[in-house]
């Protein structure tokens, strides 16, 4: 049996709304996923603290526009404590060993990536799925990360391909061609793609039962 497909979509969600759902559709069609992780951030490093709902507040908003199974509102970076991409995607890839997960982030931030705590280990170890924004995305395919990783660029239906010889050893990124509305794009924008870690013993248990594990 295949490793299941998640896509993690982490943010702020300040709050939550329809725009987020619809990002998270279309990830999971263009990208044949099994499911959505909606990912809570406890705190974005990049971002300022004024105007910021409290957590539980934020979290809320995102059960409300879940859709389970297949979408989902999780709370677990901050129940790991990890508030740097790189390291969350290191533990959660730790912790659950059948799941195959692919990052998605917006046009915006593959611009900003070279900002990120050790972005080049970040897309060295994690699929990323960027997805279009008016006004970044031109900038985001002739920016910095996009010509580092520009050999590693496939078509969102083969993320999950076996790698081809020259790119062996590293994850593959896409560019999702998707026309997103205004909300839409609102909800991509700055969206820190954090994910957290879930509690080891439900993730193996759905493993061993179903296509995908809880949240």
């Amino acid at each position: 049996m295949r490793r299941a497909r998640i896509g993690l979509l982490g943010g702020s969600f300040n709050p939550a709304h329809g725009g987020h759902l619809h990002v998270a559709r279309v990830a999971l069609r263009a990208l044949r996923l099994d499911g959505v992780w909606l990912m809570v951030s406890p705190g974005n490093p990049l971002k300022p603290l004024v105007g910021m709902a409290p957590f539980a507040d934020r979290l809320a908003s995102a059960r409300a526009i879940a859709r389970p199974p297949r979408i989902e509102a999780s709370d677990v970076e901050a129940r790991l404590g990890s508030r740097t991409t790189w390291r969350t995607l290191a533990l959660l890839q730790g912790r659950f060993p059948r799941v195959e997960f692919v990052l998605i982030i917006g046009a915006d931030n593959l611009v900003q990536l070279p900002r990120w705590n050790r972005w080049r280990r970040l897309a060295a170890g994690t699929r990323l799925a960027v997805l279009p924004r008016p006004g970044f995305t031109r900038a985001a395919l002739l920016g910095q990360a996009a010509a580092v990783l520009r050999r590693h660029r496939r078509r969102p239906g083969a993320m999950f391909a076996p790698q081809i010889p020259r790119g062996a050893g590293h994850p593959p990124w896409c560019l999702v061609p998707a026309r997103l509305n205004a909300a839409s794009a609102t909800a991509i924008r700055g969206s820190s793609g954090a994910a957290g870690a879930f509690l080891a013993a439900s993730a193996e248990k759905r493993s061993r039962d179903g296509p995908y594990p809880e949240v």
